[in-house]
């Protein structure tokens, strides 16, 4: 009976734990690539492309970085914009100077390359001259150029009312706006009271920068929808589509898109839709000229973040010929592995490890994005020749958990044999 109880006592010991895999543990990750380091080493960013997230840990938290048998701290970046809040800009001394209204806008204190105006009322061309000011006072001006605005609705060619400057950062912009109504419309009336405010967006130059992760040519056509779909991989984010159209066509046109993504597998009625709209309208009127162009659609997909899935995006053609689309591009921001090389030897890019914890460098607390840094290009894909399994690290029962079952079955049955030989002792 004792030796029952301890032999169960044994069995119950929890295992000892594994020992802690070695600091260079690429031996278990399945794929690497290599970077060629440019001459003079030092700080190097690389772009991340689409390949490595299928086949990364979540996060990218197994990449790890070796140059020889050393360990490389790296930092993984994100382009995003500088500026990433749209500002309002104050309208001021908003009246009328004959037939043109007349304002001036106190501006954002940093630097600009677009404002937008909102202006209400369609069916409308004006002309915007802007000029930059120091003060509301100032007797000098900086001339910033004349621009076309626009609302064609009735033409079903969409508006403009974006001020395009060069990067410029006055305090105030002083604005005088020739309106009339476009050709082959009446009614409308140009007063002061179009203005309704102002909004600066982050400059051009603090734009995001964007990286393909899926491209295709095949364009289908549905009823009267133009298609293009798509098998993205797991865990790959598409944070833009992209359209691109054959070069000889110079037609105006504005057409609605409607993008569907759902986990691979599942019904049509799974997906989740995001709506935009490409256009095009480069034309003359009243002897203005209209310049306007849209070809991209802001679009976060998330059913794509945990496993395989499939993406379609569809252009809404109505009654119109079918655009002449030459591919449709998923995009990502760009992300840049950045790291310091001590030499200019090639340095080697592992992961597919999903055991290994996110790394914690002082490197990528320290790293700054406004450093110089060389540019480099990660090697194809290939898998690791020292890949070996990670060796499993949990207790016997939590490996095999009925095994436990069946040693306290065990036990019971042997406790019930030794309590059938004691009784049958006190019976005789």
């Amino acid at each position: 009976m004792k030796s029952a109880l301890l032999a169960l006592l044994i069995f119950w010991q929890p295992a000892a734990p594994a020992p802690k895999a070695p600091l260079d543990s690429s031996q278990y990750s399945r794929y690497q690539r290599t970077i060629a380091v440019p001459a003079g080493a030092g700080q190097t960013c690389a772009v991340i492309d689409a390949q490595m997230f299928p086949h990364a840990a979540p996060s990218l938290k197994d990449v790890r970085l070796y140059q020889g048998a050393e360990e490389l701290p790296y930092a993984i970046t994100l382009s995003e914009p500088v500026q990433a809040d749209t500002t309002a800009a104050r309208v001021l001394n908003l009246g009328m100077r004959g037939h043109s209204i007349v304002f001036d806008l106190e501006m954002t204190d940093r630097s600009y390359t677009e404002v937008n105006l909102d202006l209400a009322g369609q069916d409308y061309l004006a002309t915007a001259t802007v000029t930059g000011l120091d003060t509301l006072q100032s007797v000098k001006a900086t001339q910033l150029g004349e621009f076309t605005l626009f609302d064609l609705t009735s033409q079903h060619l969409s508006r403009s009312t974006t001020l395009h400057l060069q990067e410029s950062s006055f305090p105030y912009l002083h604005i005088v706006l020739a309106v009339s109504p476009a050709p082959g419309t009446h009614g409308f009336a140009a007063t002061a009271a179009i203005v309704k405010g102002a909004t600066v967006p982050p400059s051009r130059e603090a734009q995001s920068v964007y990286t393909v992760a899926a491209r295709t040519a095949g364009i289908a056509q549905q009823g009267r929808q133009s298609v293009a779909s798509f098998t993205l991989g797991e865990r790959i984010p598409v944070e833009q589509i992209s359209f691109a159209l054959a070069p000889g066509f110079k037609s105006n046109f504005s057409r609605d898109v409607h993008i569907s993504d759902r986990p691979a597998g599942t019904p049509t009625s799974a997906a989740e839709t995001i709506d935009g709209t490409i256009l095009r309208v480069h034309l003359t009127q009243a002897g203005r000229e209209v310049r306007q162009q849209q070809l991209s659609v802001p679009a976060i997909l998330g059913a794509n973040l945990q496993g395989p899935a499939t993406v379609e995006v569809a252009v809404d053609n109505g009654d119109d010929a079918p655009l002449p689309i030459t591919s449709v591009q998923l995009e990502m921001r760009q992300r840049k592995l950045c790291f310091s090389a001590p030499t200019a030897q090639p340095v080697t890019l592992f992961y597919g490890d999903a055991g290994l914890d996110a790394p914690q460098y002082e490197y990528a607390r320290l790293f700054s994005t406004m450093t110089r840094a060389n540019s480099a290009q990660l090697g194809p894909e290939q898998l690791n020749p020292s890949y070996r399994s990670r060796p499993d690290a949990r207790a016997l029962t939590e490996r095999y958990p009925d095994l436990l079952w069946i040693a306290l079955l065990a036990v019971i049955c042997v406790l019930a044999v030794v309590a059938l030989h004691s009784a049958r002792k006190v019976h005789r």
